[in-house]
């Protein structure tokens, strides 16, 4: 354990260590204990017991994500650039190119995320703000960032995100002008009907908008162009033709055309109302009166069902492996053989926060017969998919299902983005999580594993 005091560290498992400011906030409140309970009936509604192991803390474990990534409804922009403006020589009485001292300012790639208001599911901002200072003030630069986040930390749509943020900094910091751009991902979940016709789903919606103030209130400004310069020559894309043409009334999927509301269970949709109160907003406001019964009959994907897994009339049990003489047996030299990229959607049974990615299976296949259908494979995938979750388990699922039907030689490794990595405090932007599960073969053979290991191509899970 290197320079680590070991009784120290044995003292602190025994003792605990003291929790965080965020991990031991709300806990108790009377919010969050109304909140719990509308999580119980969620998952009471899932045919989940509330009291097994893995489920046992997460209505106090979702009740404190969702007030955290809430928590700007609690909060004023006054109060955090108050005391943050800061006095600058620069051009006597001058605005607009000259700004007072010297012109544009922006700050670029402030990774946010919000909770969309349609649906309840969290999605992912890219922030780039920009403003042409006056009255020789200029603003620290971390509060842009922080504004935008009070605003972020609310259920939003990206135009309204995009014009809030840019009127609380025009009204807060008076400047000549100020822009604001978002490059917002919102994850295009399928349902598990939809998933096994559609092999092209697409898994998130883009949308870029923009909002501005002053010298950037028409669109078509000169002030827009220096502001676009300063993102695009870091790598920056910027779309104006999509800005302008996008439509914020298609952004949510949830909204689509193709998206029937159906009936779903009312005490699940009374318990999301309930959440919606307890976290500051308003249910019957005009843009959330749909919103409870999205947001169940998303969850219902994941409900917990008693289905038989028959897949290409296969029962799923201890199979042996036919060669090409009709002997029973596989004693024959195999080959490797390998399904790469088969997608997944998840929900996570800790935060019921979805998770989604790519899985790669690999296994010994005798010579003379032809590989297993990647349908199969990927029908295999999406079953245990369909769940509440962990990827652990998932991946492990998914070996041993694969070992009953392959003879036993498999390895599986799933690579996923987790939600809950951004939207409870953690705010850990682009990290990912691969996990691997080797049976027969693959767990003694180390030639074998990296040969499989090699084959996994780069940057196959990514955040659009």
């Amino acid at each position: 354990m290197g320079a680590l005091d070991e009784g120290h560290f044995h003292e602190e498992l025994e003792k605990g260590v003291p929790l965080s400011c965020h991990e031991m906030g709300f806990e108790g409140e009377p919010e969050t204990m109304a909140i719990e309970d509308a999580v119980k009936v969620l998952l009471q509604g899932l045919n989940e017991d509330v009291n097994r192991e893995g489920l046992r803390k997460t209505p106090l474990r979702v009740a404190k994500a969702l007030r955290e990534g809430t928590k700007g409804y609690r909060l004023k922009t006054k109060d955090i650039v108050q005391g943050a403006l800061f006095p600058e020589v620069g051009v006597d009485n001058a605005v607009g190119q000259a700004g007072g001292v010297g012109g544009l300012v922006v700050v670029r790639d402030l990774d946010l995320f919000s909770y969309c208001e349609s649906c309840l599911l969290p999605f992912q901002v890219k922030c780039h703000v920009g403003y042409v200072p006056s009255g020789r003030r200029v603003v620290g630069l971390s509060k842009l960032s922080r504004v935008a986040d009070v605003f972020a930390k609310r259920l939003q749509d990206p135009k309204r995100l995009a014009n809030e943020v840019c009127l609380a900094l025009h009204r807060s910091i008076k400047p000549a002008g100020v822009a604001v751009m978002l490059q917002c991902l919102h994850i295009h979940f399928p349902n598990l009907e939809s998933v096994f016709l559609d092999s092209n789903h697409k898994g998130w919606v883009e949308l870029p908008v923009r909002s501005g103030s002053g010298v950037f209130e028409d669109e078509s400004a000169e002030a827009w162009g220096d502001f676009f310069s300063l993102l695009k020559f870091r790598g920056i894309s910027v779309d104006e033709t999509s800005m302008r043409r996008s439509s914020v009334e298609s952004w949510c999927p949830s909204q689509s055309a193709t998206s029937k509301l159906e009936p779903v269970n009312q005490a699940m949709v009374t318990a999301v109302a309930s959440i919606l109160r307890s976290l500051g907003e308003d249910p019957s406001r005009k843009e959330l009166l749909g919103t409870p019964a999205r947001f169940v009959k998303w969850l219902m994907n994941f409900q917990n069902t008693k289905l038989e897994m028959k897949l290409n009339s296969l029962v799923f049990g201890k199979t042996d492996c036919p060669n090409p003489n009709g002997k029973v047996g596989c004693k024959e030299e195999k080959q490797m053989q390998s399904e790469l990229n088969l997608p997944f959607w998840s929900q996570c049974e800790h935060h019921l926060l979805p998770f989604h990615g790519v899985v790669h299976i690999g296994y010994m296949c005798s010579e003379g017969l032809n590989p297993v259908g990647k349908s199969l494979l990927q029908s295999v995938v999406h079953f245990y998919g369909f769940k509440l979750q962990v990827q652990e388990r998932l991946t492990r699922q998914i070996a041993e299902t694969v070992s009953s039907f392959l003879g036993g030689d498999v390895i599986v490794v799933v690579e996923a983005n987790h939600t809950c990595m951004i939207s409870r405090g953690i705010e850990k932007f682009g990290s990912s999580t691969a996990t691997i599960a080797v049976l027969g073969r693959y767990s003694t053979d180390s030639a074998a594993r990296a040969l499989f290991l090699q084959g996994i191509p780069k940057a196959t899970v990514h955040q659009g």
